[in-house]
Order: C-alpha cells, then sequence, then structure tokens
C-alpha cells in the first residue's frame, strides 16, 4: 500500500519525505533529550555522575567533559545489555564494522537519514568494545590491533559512499580530504606511540567526527524536505558544510599531532629570553612574503602596461626583484639572521630557485583541472610553495644561526651568572 495510506489519512503526500526524516530523529532524539533531562537533575541533585574512563581521554571544544560523562551515562542500559550477553569483544569490534559499512552503503544511495543513524549506532559501539574487554579481563594486544585496524575501515566506508553520491561535483574534493585527513590524525597518534610519545591532542578526533557528520546526516533530509528542494540527487548542503569542515579540521589536527610529536622527539634546547618564537617568526615571514610578492607583482605590471615588454621576461625580473628584497627582510627582519651574507644570498638562491620550479609546476598541474581563473592556481601554488619550502628552508638552511646565537648568549650568561 501506498506508504500505509499515507499514514491512515493523517499525512498529506507532499509532507512524507519530512515525516520519513523525521521518524528515527523523533525516537532517538526523545530518549537523548529526556536523558539529557535527567542528567542534568541527578548532577544538580547528586553532583556530576562521572565516567572513570572519560578523564585520560581528555576534552576538547566539541565535546567538553560533561557531554562525555552524559554520552556514557545514557548507553548505560546498551552498556549493561552488551555485557550481559557475554558477547566477546571483538564481537562488538566486528558488530560495529559492519554496522559502519551499511552506512556507507546507504550514503552511496543517497538515504542520508538511514546512513545517519547507523553511522551513529555505529559510533556508539565502537565506545563499548573496549570497556567490554576491560570488563571480562580479556585485554589484548591483537584485539587491539583489530579495533584499530577496524575503526580505519569504519571511518572510510561512510566516507567512500559520500564520495560515490558527489562524485560528479565539486564536493568530492572535500569528501576526499576529509578521508585523508581522518585517517592521519590516527595514523600520526600511533607512529607516536612507536616512538614512545603519547599524543592525543587535537579538536577533531574521532568522537567529534562521527558527531558532526552523523548530526549532519540525520538533519540534511529534514532541512531538505523544509525546504522543499526535492528531486532525485538533493545537494544536502549542511552535510557539505560538514564535510569541508572536517577537511579542513581533521587535517589541521593531524598536523598539530605532528608538530607535537615533533617537538617531543626534538632535543631539550637552551633558550635565550629574547629569542622569537616560531609562531612569531611564521608572522614575520608571511609579512615579508607578502611584501615581496606585491613587490614583485608591482614590477611586472608596470613592466608589461608600462614599457611594453613580454610577460615572460618581465616576470624574471620581478621574480629577482621580489627575491632580493624577501631575502634582506627575512635576513634583517623575521630570523634576526648573523654571519657573512654571501653564504647566506647562495643558500638562499638554491631555495629560490628549486621554489620558482616548484611554483610553475605547480600552476602547469593546478590549470590542467578547470578554474574560474588562472590566478587562483598562481595563488595556491605560491601559497602551497611557501609554507611547506621556503619558510621552512630558510629558517633551517638559509639563516639557521639565528637559533645558535640565542643558545650561545644564553649560555655565556649561565656562565656568567656562576663566576
Amino acid at each position: 500500500m501506498h506508504e500505509t495510506a499515507l499514514i491512515l489519512g493523517f499525512i498529506r503526500p507532499e509532507e512524507l519525505p519530512l515525516w520519513k526524516a523525521l521518524a528515527p530523529g523523533l525516537v532517538l532524539g526523545a530518549y537523548f533529550i529526556g536523558a539529557l533531562i535527567l542528567f542534568s537533575l541527578v548532577t544538580l541533585v547528586r553532583g556530576l555522575p562521572r565516567d572513570a574512563e572519560v578523564g585520560p581521554r581528555g576534552r576538547t571544544v566539541i565535546i567538553g567533559f560533561y557531554l562525555r560523562h552524559y554520552f556514557f551515562w545514557t548507553v548505560k542500559p546498551l552498556w549493561a545489555l552488551v555485557l550481559a550477553s557475554g558477547i566477546p569483544a571483538t564481537g562488538i569490534t566486528i558488530l560495529s564494522a559492519l554496522v559502519g559499512f551499511a552506512s556507507g552503503f546507504a550514503a552511496a544511495a543517497g538515504h542520508f537519514t538511514s546512513a545517519a543513524w547507523i553511522f551513529i549506532f555505529s559510533g556508539i559501539l565502537d565506545t563499548l568494545d573496549g570497556r567490554v574487554a576491560r570488563a571480562q579481563g580479556k585485554q589484548t594486544q591483537a584485539g587491539a590491533a583489530i579495533d584499530s585496524v577496524l575503526d580505519r575501515y569504519t571511518d572510510s566506508a561512510v566516507l567512500i559512499g559520500l564520495a560515490w553520491y558527489y562524485r560528479e561535483g565539486w564536493e568530492l574534493l572535500a569528501v576526499v580530504l576529509a578521508l585523508f585527513g581522518g585517517s592521519m590524525v590516527p595514523y600520526v597518534r600511533a607512529k607516536g606511540e612507536s616512538l614512545g610519545v603519547a599524543i592525543r591532542g587535537g579538536q577533531l578526533q574521532r568522537a567529534e567526527r562521527v558527531m558532526v557528520l552523523g548530526i549532519a546526516m540525520a538533519a540534511s533530509p529534514i532541512l531538505e524536505a523544509i525546504l522543499r528542494h526535492g528531486g532525485p540527487h538533493p545537494a544536502h548542503g549542511l552535510v557539505v558544510a560538514a564535510l569541508v569542515f572536517l577537511a579542513v579540521g581533521s587535517n589541521v589536527t593531524a598536523l598539530s599531532r605532528l608538530v607535537e610529536l615533533l617537538r617531543a622527539l626534538s632535543p631539550p634546547r637552551v633558550r635565550a629570553p629574547a629569542r622569537r618564537r616560531w609562531s612569531t617568526q611564521v608572522v614575520l615571514g608571511v609579512i615579508a612574503a607578502a611584501l615581496a610578492t606585491a613587490f614583485d607583482y608591482g614590477i611586472v605590471i608596470q613592466l608589461v602596461r608600462g614599457l611594453g615588454m613580454s610577460p615572460a621576461p618581465a616576470t624574471a625580473i620581478g621574480a629577482a626583484a621580489g627575491g632580493f628584497l624577501n631575502f634582506h627582510l627575512n635576513r634583517v627582519i623575521t630570523f634576526r639572521a648573523s654571519g657573512a651574507q654571501l653564504p647566506q644570498a647562495a643558500r638562499y638562491a638554491v631555495v629560490s630557485g628549486m621554489s620558482a620550479l616548484l611554483n610553475a609546476g605547480g600552476v602547469a598541474v593546478l590549470i590542467m583541472n578547470p578554474l574560474p581563473d588562472f590566478r587562483v592556481a598562481w595563488w595556491i601554488a605560491r601559497a602551497v610553495v611557501f609554507l611547506l619550502w621556503n619558510f621552512p628552508l630558510q629558517r633551517i638552511y638559509v639563516f639557521p644561526h639565528e637559533e645558535a646565537a640565542a643558545e650561545a648568549g644564553a649560555k655565556e650568561g649561565e656562565r656568567n651568572e656562576a663566576a
């Protein structure tokens, strides 16, 4: 029958998509909202019901300690049922992965409501397997390995499903970046643990990624039905926004963990009081690069438009002039480099020459894809090459004397105080 005669006549045909999207959320939402009210009352009367395993997990801007305690308090009935069943922790891990795979297939088919709640349920199951292992006294390294590997498959499944759904649009890039960032976050942590360093920082860890994407997929069909976008392949703007957020946030989290790991692995240094912090150097380096780039661009425009010079030689002259200015700005202001200038200039020439090749190659590759303007490719290449090549090499290769001078000054000051 046609949706049970449109729920016995209480729902009009045009309202059916909205109610189909709302139904799961109404049931689960009622449970979680009711649990939140009860949890808040218990907190007011007896204090916060603390979960022993929440503290070591830390907190983030998205999910603080209060929400973490609330979540584990809310899923206690499910936890008690799982524990009473006697099912092993590995069984819970496998079940979580199978449910996650189902979420990916649902997302690929465009059934975002089903995909969302299945994905969230998979994430809930994933929080229980380690607890089950500890409660049963059956923690093993093999179980931890299975859990870690299947978690990566589960996370990838829903994003691969979304990649299939958005395979013909620009949104695919956001999905791929979110998939890459989501895989790098646990990888950096695992690499740190293999080197004896515990890495748990970052704002977009697995729980945050599951919550953001799950809520977006659950709410987006409701929003689409309200706005009457409809159609066989709706854009689901809320999901796209979540994917862009995850693409940026997860990669930032991975990079912040990498920085934390490198700091932990670096040998301790004596830091002079007047020494510039790395973050200050980044800001000054960006300012120097911006001034040099503007100078470069201004010369090119004047040579081409004012003197009628062809763009190629004008670009070469502008690059040389911009490089000269950038070298002196960085030497005097950014790094406060000491020592002979000629060797620094030679090293800078090496870095700048490779930078020119990287910029040219980057532009050549980027314009293979449809872009609104050639200058977009030019700016993207400039930004990437500066952040990943120019600035790091200038700091550790072209102008390496600032750190040594600062440390030497600090040591000399300590000797004078001792004397």
